[in-house]
């Protein structure tokens, strides 16, 4: 049977198949571009907001998953806890919040990299303030 035949035995536009190709191809870029950039330099804050990001997570973070984030409100945030949960997870958690719950979204204080940066240390134990 010709693929491009509907049930019906009526040709679907060309129009239809240069879309789905082009949606392909966007879907394997953007595959491509996620390995891409894994294989780049890790993100690294400069010193000085590096400072502001391990004090809004000893300070803000911490005043629901506890000052040393060993848990209160919120679960604690300790490497052996966090260690096998996914990193794409975590990042979203911190960027969106988890609605229904007390987590709010922090996505207007970090961006995605300082996220990602957060999530890093966290799972293999967060830096003290400096």
């Amino acid at each position: 049977m010709n693929p491009a035949l509907l049930g019906s035995g009526r040709l679907l536009p060309p129009v239809y198949y240069l879309g789905k190709g082009l949606l392909f191809l966007a879907c394997a870029l953007l595959h491509l571009n996620t390995f891409a950039a894994s294989d780049a330099a890790p993100y690294s804050p400069d010193p000085a907001r590096r400072a502001e990001l391990i004090r809004l997570v000893r300070q803000d973070c911490g005043s629901c998953h506890g000052l040393t984030l060993k848990g209160g409100l919120g679960p604690a945030l300790l490497p052996e806890t966090l260690r096998d949960k996914p990193a794409e997870s975590l990042i979203a958690t911190i960027m969106g919040g988890r609605p229904g719950t007390p987590m709010p979204p922090w996505n207007r204080f970090v961006n995605e990299q300082e996220a990602a940066w957060i999530v890093d240390n966290l799972q293999k134990g967060f830096p003290g303030e400096r």
